[in-house]
């Protein structure tokens, strides 16, 4: 017996995903439980397995296609379960695999219409003599459409093959022109930016003086790679925006019920965007309040590399509670980032930089500064609760003594 596999429900609202990698093929026999392809959704690698075992008899979409949800996927003939198959010495049926119906050419994009400025008229009618009329005729060209050189707008030749070589210009543009689909991430980005419009948002930049905290990490250092794990100044930061939500609990807070109802979760979950080849992900660290440096570094390196081979699970990209996202790696200084609903708050980490500054007596010293730019939700967070926040994470991180004095 024949039966078409549907593409299941993922969760989150997703109604479709992009077939990264078929794993089977067309007259393979596969085993219960076994993978059969991955598929792209919007934020993570998801493979779909066999519910049954028997033999692969159709693959509906190809490779690089949108599969939907609820919609065949691919077709597989099921292992009979009567007796007879059982006897041995039987001999195996031979199934027919149907060749795969071809899709339909997509249709040609329509080209734009080259515009340019209309000629100038008088009444509904061009100015221009009959033979440059009649080249116009000849090249299928509306003089409407000309611009005119000559007094009152007046067409002249030279203003029709002007016009043409312009066409023939932009037609060539047009046909050189790669192209191609926006999905996966990329598509579930510019959905989600475009949802994020809605929120009225302010930003707030501070530079932090990070001294203290880099000679801390330098002394640490040692020791985290001795346990395999490279320590960056990330895990410091959120640790320290942990202890600043245990004593101002709105920035990790979120809205429901169409913004009427403020939701307190329980425990801190901070999300860190991360640049992958297939667009920006954001891995959640869960329950950060009972986390140490060094769980949260591990945790860190372990997400991180899952979501440049994106091998990301839906738990691990759901319910982020604020965003961190480190630009800084790639050279920024300042950012304005974007907050994305429900969550009412994120921060940019800009580059490192060791500038000069004026110490207690004016002199001039160096010191690592770090600008931080924050976006809120304006709606729920005004600028003297963030700015309050804001000084209290600062102060756990330009004097980490104060951090490792309430570090589990």
């Amino acid at each position: 017996m024949k039966k078409d596999f549907l593409l299941p429900d993922i969760g989150e609202g997703i109604v479709e995903c992009e077939l990264v990698e078929w794993l089977v093929a067309e007259g393979d026999r596969v085993e219960e439980d076994q993978a059969i392809c991955d598929v792209m959704t919007d934020k993570a690698l998801v493979q779909i397995p066999a519910v049954d075992a028997g033999i692969i008899t159709r693959l509906y979409v190809k490779k690089g296609d949108m599969a939907r949800v609820d919609a065949p996927l691919f077709e597989m003939a099921l292992a009979k379960e009567d007796e007879n198959e059982k006897n041995a010495g039987a001999e195996p049926t031979s199934e027919v695999i149907p060749e795969p119906e071809p899709k339909p050419e997509p249709k040609p994009e329509p080209k734009p219409a080259v515009t340019f400025t209309p000629a100038a008229s008088t009444g509904q009618r061009a100015v221009a003599s009959p033979a440059v009329r009649r080249l116009a005729r000849e090249h299928n060209v509306d003089l409407m459409q000309v611009p005119g050189s000559g007094d009152k707008g007046r067409i002249y030749k030279e203003d029709v093959e002007a016009w043409l070589r312009a066409r023939k210009t932009s037609s060539a543009r047009q046909e050189s022109a790669w192209r191609e689909p926006v999905t996966g991430v990329r598509a579930a980005m510019a959905r989600h930016m475009t949802e994020s419009l809605t929120v009225p948002r302010f930003t707030y930049c501070e530079e932090f003086c990070l001294d203290e905290l880099v000679a801390l990490k330098h002394r640490l250092a040692p020791e985290f790679e001795q346990e395999g794990v490279k320590l960056t100044l990330l895990p410091f930061f959120i640790k320290a925006l942990s202890l600043a939500l245990s004593d101002y609990p709105l920035p990790g807070a979120h809205l429901e019920d169409e913004g009427h109802t403020l939701v307190y979760e329980d425990g801190h979950h901070v999300g860190v965007a991360v640049d992958t080849p297939a667009g920006l992900l954001v891995p959640v660290l869960h329950h950060c309040e009972d986390k140490s440096l060094l769980t949260l570094a591990q945790e860190l390196a372990r997400l991180t590399e899952a979501a440049r081979a994106g091998r990301l699970t839906q738990a691990e990209l759901g319910g982020a509670g604020i965003t961190l996202s480190n630009i800084g790696v790639l050279g920024g200084t300042v950012s304005t980032p974007i907050v994305t609903p429900p969550q009412l708050a994120i921060a940019a980490l800009g580059r490192l930089q060791r500038l000069p500054r004026f110490d207690e007596q004016d002199a001039v010293v160096a010191r690592h500064i770090m600008t931080v730019c924050w976006s809120a939700d304006h709606r729920v967070i005004d600028g003297a609760s963030l700015a309050r926040f804001n000084r209290c994470w600062q102060s756990y991180l330009e004097q980490p003594g104060r951090m490792l004095a309430r570090l589990h």
